[in-house]
């Protein structure tokens, strides 16, 4: 029976609205910069391995802090972690708009990320707190998880328009004015939540848990990109030594870093790696449906970015949709059905062809629906089964499996597109073409664009045909991969959480006198 007095009113769905923002602004900064990058190629002049650190230092920031942010929220609260987060964010976002050289970009972009892994878990820590329904906290979590999945398109978009009528600059301004309004409305509307006796910080945990988490990320990024190199495995693997070692500390301090308690329901230790195999997904699809609206169909990179808003349009429904069927029907049937759903997803991009408009939009979008089906109730579920008073711990770990799960899917799908690309660009080409064209376009699609647009007659368009004829071949295979992982991860839901309770009471006691949070009005 629902208690009353645990549901929300007017003043927490409001506050919730607020704490939206720095969620759409976290995700939209993972694509703002991907307009922006000529225009600071031409004023900044990076060298190569700059303009990769510029892209990144934010994303390595964040992913290395997440759990050390998570745990420092529940220890110094929540709320004060996000207002120091968001002033964070807002001066880095000015500097990196007003950067004078690449050096002092990627300084700002890397406290941006730093900035990042304090918003995220402090958001969803706080949704944790403030909805103690267990039928609004669903809700709440299912507007959440839509909004980080349309956040990434509309970076795209307004990076976009932002750049057509200002600098490049510009789409860093875009977070200033929303973390003023952050730090303005959160003290009013959002009330503090910490953990009452957190312990001593465990200070030795925070760089295991960086060496644990960087490694592994850089290691699988580069190998997606320039191959399987015996540096980058020794990296993986000196990561995965530093893995063991931080969950060994974990499991045998009193003061850890992540307490026990959140792994003693079995939901919340599989709901991390149902979350990341989500994720994995998700950024499978992802990597090829971006390159193949703009690379294989020609788009502009303003016109692909539109078109790619029409798969965030179907999550954003279904998000929500997802949370409300999740309270009338078991959680892991609903999970499982996301990750079938996803699977058609894929099996729609398993056949299309180089001008498959629709059905790409129409197999992305599936594979979305399905995915944010998933990654919603999952987090609803682990935070629900997680302490209180350990929410942002809890939320750290989820956003951290993300990351891998980010990393591994744009690795393991890259590479086997890749395979394919330069197999059929090896098969279909001619090897009378001048020096080094072969090469160049058996590289990558981006390469054989260039190599075409140098070579006379008809000898460019059959380059570029059989160049865009390989890349989808690539999509093609590496979708097939993608239907079979994900209908092995619908398989495995429903096998981790036999016979485990999923669904929390209606809603949860008021807390303890000690523990209880109090607005500030």
């Amino acid at each position: 029976m629902t208690n009353s007095g645990a549901r929300a009113g007017r003043r927490e769905w409001t506050a919730f609205v607020v704490l939206l923002l720095p969620l759409l602004l976290v995700s939209m900064d993972v694509s703002v910069l991907f307009f922006a990058i000529p225009a600071i190629s031409t004023e900044l002049a990076p060298t190569g391995t700059q303009q990769l650190w510029i892209f990144d230092s934010y994303a390595f920031a964040l992913a290395g802090l997440l759990i050390t942010m998570g745990s420092l929220g529940d220890r110094i609260g929540r709320r004060k972690l996000l207002l120091l987060g968001a002033t964070a964010f807002g001066a880095a976002s000015v500097a990196a708009a007003y950067a004078r050289n690449p050096e002092m970009l990627i300084a700002a972009r890397a406290v941006l990320g730093i900035g990042g892994a304090t918003l995220m878990p402090s958001t969803m820590a706080l949704l944790r707190n403030m909805f103690r329904d267990g039928k609004q906290r669903s809700k709440a979590i299912g507007i959440w998880s839509g909004a980080m999945a349309g956040g990434i398109a509309l970076g795209s978009v307004l990076g976009g328009v932002m750049l057509d009528h200002f600098w490049w600059g510009s789409v860093f301004l875009i977070n200033v004015p929303a973390m003023v309004l952050l730090l303005v409305l959160v003290p009013l509307l959002v009330p503090e939540f910490k953990d009452p006796a957190p312990g001593r910080f465990d200070l030795l945990s925070v760089p295991l848990s960086m060496g644990a988490v960087l490694p592994v990320i850089y290691g699988i990024k580069e190998m997606a990109a320039h191959g399987i190199t015996l540096p980058m495995v020794l990296c993986v693997a000196v990561g995965l030594v530093l893995a063991v070692t931080f969950v060994h500390r974990q499991r045998t301090r009193p003061d850890a870093m992540i307490g026990r308690a959140l792994f003693r329901h079995r939901a919340f230790g599989a709901g991390i790696g149902l979350n990341t195999l989500a994720t994995f997904g998700m950024m499978g699809s992802a990597y090829f449906t971006t390159q193949y609206l703009q690379s294989v169909l020609g788009k502009s990179p303003l016109e692909a970015a539109l078109w790619g808003t029409v798969p965030s349009l179907a999550v954003g429904f279904t998000a929500p949709a997802a949370a409300t069927l999740g309270q009338k029907l078991p959680k892991s049937w609903v999970m499982a059905a996301g990750f079938v759903i996803g699977a058609a997803g894929y099996a729609l991009l398993a056949v299309c062809g180089p001008r498959s408009l629709t059905l790409v939009l129409v197999g992305a979008a599936v594979v979305s629906c399905g995915i944010v089906v998933v990654m919603a109730l999952v987090s609803d579920m682990a935070l629900a089964t997680a302490p209180p008073e350990k929410a942002g711990t809890a939320a750290a770990l989820l956003e951290t499996g993300q990351e891998f799960g980010g990393a591994m899917g744009m690795a393991l799908f890259g590479t086997v597109g890749v395979a394919v690309y330069r197999r059929d660009v090896n098969d279909a080409l001619s090897p009378d073409l001048p020096h080094g064209a072969l090469e160049a376009a058996r590289e990558t699609l981006g390469g054989a664009a260039s190599v075409a647009a140098d070579l006379p007659g008809q000898a460019g368009g059959t380059v570029l045909t059989a160049a865009r004829e390989a890349f989808t071949h690539g999509m093609n295979v590496a979708a097939l991969g993608g239907t079979a992982v994900l209908l092995l991860a619908a398989v495995l839901t429903v096998a981790a959480l036999r016979g485990v309770r999923t669904e929390p009471p209606a809603a949860e006691p008021e807390p303890e006198p000690a523990a209880r949070a109090t607005a500030v009005r």
